[in-house]
């Protein structure tokens, strides 16, 4: 008998320590946003310690106008959805592209923005100029970002790599580094950031675009959400289409998100 009772006291001690589904957000909550605080410009940290980024200011005007209570919290880009999942954060909210595979997991807002995915060379290397060039060079990315999502659907240029796939680094700051070292002869990162980091004075101004047709693909960027949150996506959907429709949102965008020369 006292066995069986220190089984079922054992039982459960290890069922308190599973971690709790996440409750439904509602718009009374107050809300974690987890975000990656190097990627420029979305969401980053500027040389006064502040964050701030285009999704950092539209986050601010969004649940600004839904009178909900938020935070910003810097996670591990890697554990972005263990991190929703387990109700460590509410949001993932940082240049965060809606994929197929993502979609099965999560719920997202709408999209509210569209960004290349585009392969970067040194301005002085003149060797690659396509993707078929780019067999036995070696290539980085952010480690489960969507360019490197995006290279994993044509196994046969991922296996043509130095390697047989990608060199990944937790944040894109190691991976230009990689590029402006001659560690890597190509890097696979998202549009935005590159041209605001020119625009910016960031990064000198000795990169080359590979051309547009050699392209990974165009990333929706939306928000993430947990599936049971469809109800609070609803009504963060509503707002986003007035932050929209009153200028507010060109606004935000105009300040943060450089286009590219036509």
């Amino acid at each position: 008998m006292k066995a069986i009772i220190r089984y079922l006291l054992l039982l459960t001690c290890a069922w308190l320590l599973l971690p709790m589904p996440a409750q439904a957000l509602d718009t009374k909550d107050s809300v974690t946003i987890g975000f990656d605080e190097t990627f420029v410009p979305f969401g980053f940290k500027d040389d006064s310690g502040e964050y701030v980024g285009f999704d950092i200011d539209l986050a601010k005007e969004i649940l600004g106008r839904m009178d909900v209570d938020y935070e910003f919290q810097p996670i591990d880009w890697t554990l972005k959805e263990t991190e929703l999942n387990t109700g460590n954060i509410d949001m993932i909210w940082n240049g965060y592209t809606k994929t197929k595979e993502r979609e099965k997991k999560l719920a997202f807002s709408d999209v509210y923005h569209q960004s290349r995915q585009i392969f970067v060379v040194m301005e002085d290397n003149e060797e690659i100029q396509t993707r078929e060039d780019l067999a036995g060079k070696v290539v980085a990315t952010q480690d489960d970002s969507s360019p490197l999502e995006n290279m994993r659907q044509d196994p046969g240029f991922m296996k043509s790599l130095d390697g047989g796939a990608p060199v990944t680094y937790p944040s894109y700051v190691e991976v230009f580094t990689d590029l402006e070292t001659g560690r890597a002869d190509a890097i696979a990162v998202e549009d935005s950031m590159l041209l605001y980091y020119l625009a910016a004075g960031l990064k000198e101004d000795n990169y080359r675009i590979l051309d547009e047709s050699q392209d990974l693909g165009i990333g929706e960027i939306a928000v993430g959400f947990r599936k049971e949150d469809e109800e609070f996506v609803k009504e963060f959907n509503k707002v986003l289409k007035d932050v929209k429709d009153d200028g507010t949102f060109d606004q935000i965008k105009e300040k943060w998100l450089v286009q590219p020369e036509e």
